[in-house]
């Protein structure tokens, strides 16, 4: 409980509290943290210096509230307003290029620098995504969990610098799909196949594969709503290779030819041990 009685003192005490649990990971990413009242009680505060606080953390990229829902964990430190304002600043078709080279690196890291409690939190979260409905996929819903498996990927990297870089790109992405900019293209069960291919090339340690599969997944994970046309027409045949059971990890003979044995396929990623 905090002990400090000055107001200030309270709200910045409130502040330690809630960001300390989240970087321990006593709330993880895509969690939903305790209400107001528990929060107040478990404290020792009133509820404006909760609501204070989880508004800093929220401004801070921590937190999301989403209304009638509750307040989520959407990253673990803290998003750099800067880094937010400067892509803002670009073109959204940049930012989605950005993001995807972002994710396909962070993939081919992960496969070689993930911890086995790194591992267990991608499966956790590829149990909890199962959980989301059509509408809440369709509608990019925030109040669901799936896309803090894309987080936990590029947590388990090891990068911090690609950490910070993500969550400035994923802070402006969230905004425009908020915006109905941004659209989400793909279905409940693409993204689930999708998420185990990365999940299961992560956990071989397959550098390649897990590239190859994020790819596969980000480019009919997300896209600009001016699009929404071809990028369905490119979501429907991606599905249906899946669906042909097209293997994530076999590279089509084309790639394999335009590219030599000894070029990654994204960035300069270690050989997998």
């Amino acid at each position: 409980m905090v002990t400090t009685t000055h107001g200030s003192q309270k709200a910045r005490a409130t502040l330690d509290f809630l960001r300390d649990k989240i970087s321990r990971s006593e709330w993880a990413v895509g969690d939903l943290i305790p209400k107001e009242p528990e929060l107040m009680e478990l404290i020792g505060v009133g509820k404006s210096t909760v609501r204070e606080a989880v508004r800093s953390l929220a401004a801070f990229g921590m937190l999301e509230t989403v209304p009638g829902v509750g307040t989520f964990v959407r990253a673990r430190t803290p998003v750099s307003t800067l880094l937010t304002e400067f892509l803002a600043d670009h073109d959204l078709e940049e930012v989605l290029v950005y993001r995807r080279s972002l994710e396909i690196e962070a993939a081919q890291h992960a496969a070689v620098q993930r911890t086995p409690e790194q591992l267990e939190q991608l499966r956790a979260a590829v149990e909890r995504a199962k959980s989301a409905t059509p509408e809440q996929v369709e509608s990019c819903d925030r109040s669901t969990t799936p896309g803090s498996f894309h987080l936990l990927v590029v947590e388990a990297s090891g990068s911090k610098l690609l950490l910070d870089l993500y969550l400035g790109v994923m802070s402006v992405l969230q905004r425009a799909a908020a915006e109905g900019r941004v659209i989400l293209g793909t279905t409940i069960d693409t993204m689930h196949l999708d998420h185990g291919a990365i999940l299961e090339a992560i956990e071989e340690r397959d550098v390649r594969s897990a590239a190859h599969s994020m790819a596969l997944h980000v480019d009919r994970d997300l896209g600009l709503r001016t699009d929404m046309l071809d990028f369905a027409e490119q979501t429907e045949r991606a599905a249906s290779l899946i669906g042909a059971g097209y293997d994530p990890g076999e590279v089509p003979a084309a790639a394999s030819e335009a590219q030599s044995e000894d070029t990654p396929l994204a960035g300069s990623a270690p050989a997998a041990r």
